[in-house]
């Protein structure tokens, strides 16, 4: 590589287990919410992709493994006992770590989100910012974008650039205004006091401090209030029944309103154990998302357990998971899950949601 293509040049930090190491890429054009797929198999001996995907222009993308990049480089590059580590971490770690957008709004309190929910960080010149119907608007990749702030303590600035939070769905964007982005972290999600504030889900000890968790959900609709409704939604889909298991609270309640925007009737409930009674107690559910990562019983054996139970053995079952890896998807298969989607990959979910409505039908 030349000093000028050095200078030209980005680096992804990645890190795996305990190990951080840098991928030096040419560009970066902006994030995607995408849909993995499992490589072919004459190209699963290639460690350095984890699956791919197809864009909404029809070209087909390669999804970079860091795990294989890291076996590829050499052994040596994470020790036997790192190794160990975030096997161990992989199967029992139910605390797990989520990368999260750390920014200011309204104070010098830090709040968060979680990253995977952020369709681009941005900076908008204030000149652009126009004011309409009594709101403030930007003209954003060819239509009007509504801009939030997250609370009445954040204005927009006088001169100079306007920083914001994206939020991207179905061709619709919206801003949320903040004073300033610090950093994007990696750690555990563990919201220790709740909130009753309109906006906050609560707090969470962020890399040492005290962290505000904003809800997403509370914002979306202040741009759209059509946000959380599909024109598509269809009598059939408004009478399907769904069970949604995630030991998380914060899952949950983050994505039981896409479940329902998306015309479901969902029951979310916190434990596998429970989700088994309500799948065999006769009330008639479509299909299950699940969550993997969950103690005691985890979502692989609530799916096997469901399958050796002739009165749910053929009901459809989503697994839901941080852990897309071509072996989680294949241990999925084989407990038998009937797709596999990606935490935080509403698209996905939906799509195989859609997908498994059209190969199973209506009836329970």
């Amino acid at each position: 590589m030349t000093k000028a293509d050095a200078e030209n040049s980005f680096i992804v930090v990645t890190q795996v287990g305990n190990q951080t190491f840098g991928i030096v890429v040419d560009g970066v054009f902006h994030t995607e919410e995408i849909v993995v797929k499992p490589m072919s198999s004459k190209l699963r001996h290639i460690p350095m992709f984890s699956g791919n995907t197809i864009l909404g222009d029809g070209s087909v993308i390669m999804i970079i493994d860091p795990n294989g990049i890291v076996s590829a480089v050499g052994s040596g590059v994470v020790s036997a006992q790192e190794k160990a580590a975030d096997a161990e971490a992989k199967r029992g770690d139910f605390d797990k770590l989520i990368s999260m957008l750390v920014f200011r709004a309204g104070g010098n309190e830090p709040k968060a989100v979680p990253l995977s929910l952020v369709t681009r960080l941005e900076e908008i010149e204030v000149s652009k910012i126009e004011y309409s119907n009594g709101r403030h608007l930007t003209q954003y990749r060819g239509t009007l974008m509504p801009l939030v702030p997250v609370n009445a303590g954040v204005s927009i600035r006088a001169a100079g650039a306007q920083p914001m939070l994206v939020f991207s769905d179905s061709g619709r964007s919206m801003g949320l205004v903040v004073d300033e982005i610090i950093d994007i972290v990696e750690d555990r999600l563990d919201i220790q006091v709740s909130s009753d504030r309109i906006g906050i889900l609560g707090s969470a000890v962020i890399k040492g401090q005290a962290t505000e968790i904003i809800d997403v959900g509370h914002f979306l609709p202040l741009a759209f209030e059509d946000w959380f409704k599909r024109k598509e939604m269809s009598e059939e889909s408004l009478t399907r029944r769904l069970l949604f298991v995630d030991d998380s609270p914060f899952f949950r309640n983050m994505l039981t309103p896409v479940l329902k925007a998306a015309g479901y009737q969902v029951t979310a409930v916190g434990e596998p154990k429970q989700a088994l009674e309500l799948a065999r107690s006769g009330v008639g559910f479509h299909v299950i998302v699940s969550d993997i990562e969950m103690p005691e019983m985890n979502g692989f054996e609530l799916a096997e357990a469901l399958r050796a139970d002739p009165r749910t053995a053929s009901l459809p079952i989503i697994a839901l998971s941080s852990l897309t890896n071509p072996a989680a998807i294949e241990r999925g298969r084989q407990a038998g899950f009937h797709d596999y989607v990606a935490k935080f990959d509403r698209h996905g979910l939906i799509a195989a949601l859609k997908e498994t409505s059209l190969e199973y039908g209506v009836a329970a």
